[in-house]
């Protein structure tokens, strides 16, 4: 293998990170920089037609829809809600909980609550730190808790868009009649789990207390790790019950914490930290009528997914392709009727009669929406287009194969040339890198997964070790949550402490190197046991 192909194409990669860590540049501004230069190495180097790289392109964003769109329709709903002030009487009610025990406060609010919002859309880093701060813990803690809270489920956010990304990857590559379900995808992603969303709970409480904070805290810490384990174990059996792992994960710890609470004779709702303007607010906006868009969304996606005949017809049978724009000619599946955006969209409106939104609240929604979600949901697609043309580059449309290697193929050539048997070892640290470059999980899987998947096979580690390693790529990559400069970022600006980040993600960086070797071992072990 030259390594001029394979310094080429890590060139991008290069040039991205170099755009994010030494210039400072946003991720769209930096994606499409990326994008740029992986579009000329691809045409100038890997024998590419602009016709492949124009497709590409396009097929990356058509792609990206399932998350792009949830983006965008989640964005709509949280400036909804916010305008109309069903998002105020949340955070109202989130403040009185679990005052008397620190732990189960921390747990409730930054796993409970924040797993379930972020599965529905809601965004903890911005939501959260208000939060935490009138609770009385130090800006530190109010921008770090809510960096990692939800990390360990972050593969089931925007109701379970990166796994939906994932196993589309998957079925891409192992081709018709190979195709994987949600379910064998999630029965993978599952093992990593128990260990790693009870260590960030220990890591929160570190963050909190130190040692102390793990001692007093470690009964709850551990209660919330086994509450995930047993409700993700039944929920990845499932395939339509897959995608509501993050909603059913974030519930059940927060009435895990509860009954908890309630067994310790401690108090779950305490209103003393309230404000007057807060007591009189909560009075006069009824708790359920805020959380009508959300609780509709709950109800929605759960009619659509528990019914085995429901679920199958949206998934499997009304997929409503998009025919003859990929390169290769393979239909991409959109399953608009199936995935989360528009129903999120649908929540909205049944939400109205609820509500009561005026027309002055709505066209300020919009408004705070046209300047909140373009640049989110681009830097979405342009990653997913990035990834596309990598996966393409090279491929000859007339002859309808590939004319050279594509840099994918190159990548995985050289990976399975030096690390061989020890891939398993640093795709965890892949998955973090492709983290912090794109910003999420499923642009990481959607940039990643295919060389990856790649290197596993030219490896012969078989269709189980392929899973795990891919879903080791996908750990790292939602592990990087908490040192993303964009969400520490938001953190911080949610509270006016810009530049207080930078203290947080010296630690957050420690912490995310103990939890990537760990899934390191976990990628070991488990290829050990299976492969």
């Amino acid at each position: 293998m030259l390594i001029s192909s394979l310094l080429l194409t890590l060139t991008p990669i290069a040039v991205i990170i170099l755009m994010l860590v030494v210039w400072k540049k946003p991720a769209d501004l930096s994606g499409v920089v990326g994008w740029i230069v992986v579009s000329v190495i691809a045409f100038l180097f890997f024998q590419t037609s602009p016709e492949v790289i124009l497709r590409s392109t396009i097929a990356g964003g058509v792609k990206s829809f399932a998350v792009s769109l949830v983006v965008a329709t989640s964005l709509l709903q949280m400036a909804y809600m916010e305008k109309t002030g069903a998002l105020k009487r949340i955070i109202i009610f989130i403040k009185t909980i679990a005052s008397e025990n620190r732990a189960v406060q921390i747990m409730m609010i930054n796993i409970g609550f924040g797993t379930l919002m972020v599965s529905v859309g809601a965004t903890p880093v911005s939501l959260l730190p208000p939060i935490m701060l009138a609770l009385g813990y130090s800006t530190y803690v109010s921008i770090a808790l809510p960096c990692i809270g939800y990390d360990a489920l972050c593969t089931y956010a925007l109701l379970g868009a990166p796994v939906v990304v994932f196993v589309d990857m998957a079925n891409s590559f192992l081709g018709k009649g190979h195709e994987i379900s949600l379910s064998q995808a999630g029965s993978v992603f599952f093992m990593f789990l128990p260990v790693i969303s009870t260590l960030i709970g220990f890591c929160m409480l570190w963050i909190v207390g130190r040692w102390q904070g793990i001692k007093d805290g470690w009964l709850p810490c551990l209660i919330t790790g086994a509450v995930i384990t047993l409700v993700s174990y039944f929920t990845n059996k499932v395939d339509r019950l897959v995608v509501l792992t993050g909603i059913m994960c974030g519930a059940a710890v927060i009435i895990a914490m509860v009954l908890y609470l309630v067994t310790t004779g401690k108090k779950v709702i305490d209103k003393s930290k309230l404000t007057d303007e807060e007591l009189q607010y909560e009075k006069n906006y009824p708790l359920w009528k805020a959380l009508t868009p959300w609780g509709l969304l709950i109800i929605l996606i759960l009619a659509l997914n528990l019914p085995t005949d429901m679920f199958n017809f949206l998934y499997r049978k009304v997929t409503l392709p998009i025919v003859g724009l990929s390169a290769d000619g393979k239909p991409i599946m959109t399953r608009a009727l199936w995935n989360a955006y528009t129903w999120i969209f649908v929540s909205i409106f049944l939400s109205i009669p609820f509500i009561k939104p005026t027309s002055a609240q709505l066209k300020e929604t919009f408004k705070v929406w046209w300047r909140r979600a373009p640049r989110p949901v681009f830097a979405v697609v342009i990653f997913f287009s990035i990834g596309e043309i990598m996966n393409f580059s090279g491929y000859d449309m007339v002859a309808n194969k590939f004319a050279v290697a594509s840099m994918v193929q190159v990548l995985a050539n050289f990976s399975s040339q030096i690390f061989s048997n020890a891939y398993g070892a640093v795709v965890a640290f892949i998955g973090l890198l492709g983290g912090f470059i794109t910003g999420s999980e499923a642009s990481t899987i959607a940039m990643f997964s295919m060389y990856t998947m790649k290197t596993t096979s030219l490896l012969h580690m078989g269709l189980q070790g392929m899973l795990i390693v891919t879903a080791g790529l996908a750990f790292g990559g939602g592990l990087a949550s908490v040192i993303s400069p964009a969400k520490l970022q938001n953190a911080a600006a949610a509270i006016d402490k810009m530049g207080e980040e930078t203290k947080v993600i010296r630690i957050a960086f420690v912490f995310s190197l103990i939890l990537i070797a760990v899934t390191t071992v976990l990628v070991l072990g488990l290829l050990r046991i299976y492969v």
